[in-house]
């Protein structure tokens, strides 16, 4: 849907459509290290996802490779906020699969995230998504 150098915004429908969700649309804040995504089930929002991601841009191939840092945040129509798979996080770095200094990105990008979701600015990073399906 649109990319520059400080985010990428993809549409997606998942390959095998889910009870609970079928589609959806994300964005990848590239600088900030998460990835914010709008989960739907036909028109109706489920719920808003937020991976906490680290990526690789290979210009040669005009290719990114991103990586999940596990640590999760789903922020619900309500207001509902609930942080997931820090145990996930936690074995990671246990099993050497996520080194010190990708743990210190994660929780940077995690702490920002946060705070812009509990001063109430959440809408900062959904407009991004949000602009793009209503111009459509």
């Amino acid at each position: 849907m649109y990319a520059d150098d400080t985010k990428i915004v993809t549409e997606w429908k998942t390959l095998h459509p889910k009870l609970e969700f079928d589609s959806g649309q994300s964005c990848y804040f590239l600088k900030e290290g998460y990835k914010v995504s709008r989960f739907l089930r036909g028109d109706e929002l489920v719920y808003w996802y937020c991976d906490i991601i680290d990526y690789e841009y290979i210009k040669d191939e005009d290719t990114y490779i991103f990586r999940d840092l596990l640590a999760d945040v789903v922020v619900y129509p309500n207001g509902f906020v609930k942080v997931l798979d820090l145990d996930e996080f936690e074995e990671a770095l246990e099993a050497g699969s996520l080194t010190s200094q990708d743990v210190r990105k994660a929780l940077r990008a995690l702490s920002k995230l946060l705070n812009i979701i509990y001063n109430g600015k959440f809408e900062i990073l959904t407009k991004e998504i949000l602009s793009r399906v209503t111009n459509e």
